[in-house]
């Protein structure tokens, strides 16, 4: 999944690393003839970057980023008051994750966009990357509810 490039710091080893909006951090050194990006070397380079996007894997596999701080959660609902809104395509500010917690029984997640759709009970919750369109549908008597996390 592609993530723009917000800024940059280097890694304890002395490398580059993006950070990308979505929260996670990569790698982008220059090892040439592996990988070759000599805008990394200087500052002005890095600046030139900042806003283009880069491809994310933690986002491709669902993973928080490290630092997150839950701020909000929503009451909890059952198949019967889950809002119309979360039953059809909505996505989460810029910079919010979310997670989708289900207390009991089963509950669909789908991401159509990226293809996934992730069955969810209380031992598998579902993880909303941010400004992504998803969905949930009750699979049958359910109960959850969503917190919603960003950078502390």
């Amino acid at each position: 999944m592609q993530r723009a490039i917000t800024g940059f710091h280097w890694d304890d080893s002395g490398d580059p690393v993006a950070e990308l909006a979505c929260g996670h951090g990569q790698h982008v050194r220059h090892q040439p003839p592996m990988m070759s990006r000599p805008w990394v070397l200087t500052e002005e380079g890095r600046a030139s970057r900042l806003g283009v996007p880069l491809e994310c894997v933690r986002c491709d596999r669902f993973e928080r980023p490290d630092g997150l701080v839950a701020y909000q959660r929503t009451a909890e609902f059952t198949e019967a008051t889950v809002p119309a809104g979360l039953r059809r395509d909505h996505t989460t500010k810029p910079g919010v994750w979310a997670e989708i917690r289900v207390l009991e029984g089963r509950l669909r997640y789908r991401v159509e966009s990226l293809g996934r759709e992730f069955a969810l009970d209380p031992a598998t919750p579902g993880v909303v990357l941010p400004e992504v369109a998803h969905h949930v549908e009750p699979d049958g008597p359910v109960r959850f509810y969503v917190e919603f996390s960003r950078r502390g």
